[in-house]
């Protein structure tokens, strides 16, 4: 790299696989001082340019191959794609191709690229190693992209100081995590969750890198590794568990998991049935399930597991340390002083003090940063004055202390004024209709002539089930029963399909805005952009007759 020019500051981006040369190219670029940023190969050019584009990159270093459901995939048109997209960066000096598989592929038709195999080279040979260029504890080193799903991502910037002694302290006070660990986390290299595979190495602990779907060649295959491994930190998904579930597998039969000690869960909410499945039919009894939520705003969490307190259905265990979570009252007008609620009380995660993982910028925002007028004071300062809001709504269980993460506060929905999380009616649809729906989706209808909010929930059946009236009937009566009358959606339509990140994560607020009447530019980080062509039909939900009407 610094034959290449790399220096302090330079951009170096990466568009590759969860591998050793992904990791190796993290710790040169961090060992010149310069900023590590990544993308996974699955998302798609748009996606990719909307990120590197922004942050003017010296090399770009991407894989020329990938594997998808098994599927091998050459990516050298994507490469050539995406180096034309770059052309215009001025600080842009090429592509290195790294080898995914036993064969290179041949990239002599690539603009501005080189074999990692020619870059490796350009170091001078019987050179010493250059010297680690030391930064300051508030420089960046890592820069990473919210999700992008109604905009441009915004590219946020991680200091090195508040990066790694937030890891520190999450791995090794939360987790326990030390140099006898084996860690493996499920991911790919654009969620932020890829941390964790590089962060375990701070401890001299082994993490196990792998790539590819978590499903092929079935769904047992991570249980295997864990097994074979000797893992004692797994990092997964509830779709994961959801999917292990639904299969009838018990992982704690299926491989010697002895050495296991932690399972932690993130991504989306964690329903309570999962919970109960975890020791009731997943994972030995020693093993501790840690239910944790954060964000890429933070590079860490807000609400964590804990080695001290029992495991609660429901919610995260508690706090991050260091952290001052607390709940504010999500009727406030934005601009006015917050006020915390009591627990039990649903309302919006806030930092109501300062913390050391506070990102230190966004990329190409206005300065000096967080001042009135700027991107990053409209994304956490400009709801609560003077306070960090994080964009979740969350409650704090009064007896456990147990903080439940019910959605995203920009998706609450609100008819009548009862505000609820769609949290609240997944939970539902998975504990009592988990044999016929495959999954779901509720969000809120308000367009501009609505007085009030109406409610919409989207069913996507199981293969070989069908959408009924019955079925409709049977799922208002359990959220009657198991919530109360005015959680019960006003419509619930069949969908054929659900719109999803490529990390998996299902979006409600693109569709949230499609039924209230606007029309949304798809975002790049969409895995199946084209689901939400189906949803614009409901902004005249009125128009809309039998069988496809309300039921």
């Amino acid at each position: 790299m610094r034959a290449r020019g790399v220096a302090k500051g330079d951009r170096v981006v990466v568009v590759a696989s969860n591998s050793v040369e992904t990791l190796l190219v993290w710790l040169a670029t961090a060992w010149l001082g310069a900023i590590f940023s990544s993308s996974s190969t699955d998302m798609g050019v748009k996606g990719i340019l909307q990120r590197a584009v922004q942050v003017n990159p010296k090399l770009l270093f991407m894989d020329d191959a990938a594997l998808y459901n098994g599927k091998l995939v050459d990516l050298r048109q994507k490469m050539a794609d995406i180096v034309n997209g770059l052309k215009d960066c001025s600080n842009f000096a090429g592509v290195v191709s790294i080898r995914r598989f036993e064969q290179a592929r041949d990239i002599s038709a690539v603009p501005r690229a080189e074999t990692w195999d020619s870059f490796l080279a350009a170091a001078p040979p019987g050179v010493s190693p250059p010297d680690f260029v030391r930064i300051g504890f508030h420089e960046p080193f890592l820069i990473c992209y919210s999700s992008g799903t109604t905009g441009t991502p915004k590219a946020i910037v991680h200091s090195v100081g508040g990066v790694m002694i937030n890891y520190f302290k999450e791995a090794r006070l939360h987790e326990g995590l030390g140099p006898e660990s084996v860690t493996m986390q499920y991911t790919t290299t654009g969620w932020i969750m890829y941390l964790a595979t590089a962060g375990s190495l701070l401890f001299g602990a082994r993490t196990v890198m792998y790539d590819g779907s978590p499903f092929q060649p079935d769904a047992s295959i991570l249980i295997k590794i864990m097994g074979e491994q000797k893992v004692t930190k797994l990092g997964v998904s509830p779709r994961w568990m959801l999917e292990v579930a639904k299969n009838g597998m018990t992982p704690r039969d299926m491989a010697d998991l002895s050495s296991l000690r932690i399972v932690t869960s993130t991504g989306m909410v964690l329903s309570d049935q999962l919970f109960e499945w975890f020791y009731d039919a997943g994972f030995p009894s020693h093993v501790q399930l840690g239910n944790i939520s954060g964000g890429t705003d933070i590079a860490g969490c807000f609400g964590i597991m804990n080695p001290l307190t029992p495991v609660y259905v429901g919610g995260t265990q508690g706090p991050s340390l260091g952290v001052h979570v607390a709940i504010f009252d999500s009727l406030l007008s934005s601009g006015e002083p917050g006020k915390e609620v009591p627990h039990g009380t649903p309302g919006e995660l806030v930092a109501a003090a300062s913390f050391p993982n506070i990102p230190c910028a966004f990329w190409g925002d206005k300065e000096p940063t967080a001042t009135p007028g700027s991107k990053y004071h409209a994304a956490y300062f400009e709801r609560f004055k003077h306070v960090w809001a994080q964009g979740d709504f969350c409650c704090v269980h009064p007896v456990t202390g147990n903080i439940a993460f019910l959605g995203r506060a920009d998706g609450v929905l609100n008819p009548s004024g009862v505000r609820f999380g769609s949290a609240e009616i997944y939970s539902v649809i998975e504990r009592r209709f988990a044999d016929r729906v495959q999954d779901s989706l509720c969000v809120g209808q308000r367009r501009p002539h609505d007085h009030d909010e109406t409610v919409f929930l989207f069913l996507l059946m199981k293969p070989g089930s069908s959408f009924s009236r019955a079925l409709t009937a049977d799922i208002r009566e359990a959220i009657s029963r198991d919530l109360s009358k005015r959680h019960v959606p006003k419509y619930i339509f069949q969908t054929p399909e659900i719109p999803t990140t490529i990390n998996l994560k299902k979006v409600e607020l693109p569709v949230k805005r499609i039924v209230s009447g606007q029309t949304i530019k798809a975002s790049g980080t969409l895995a199946n952009p084209e689901s939400l062509d189906y949803y614009y039909q409901f902004a005249k939900v009125e128009e809309l007759v039998a069988p496809k009407g309300k039921l």
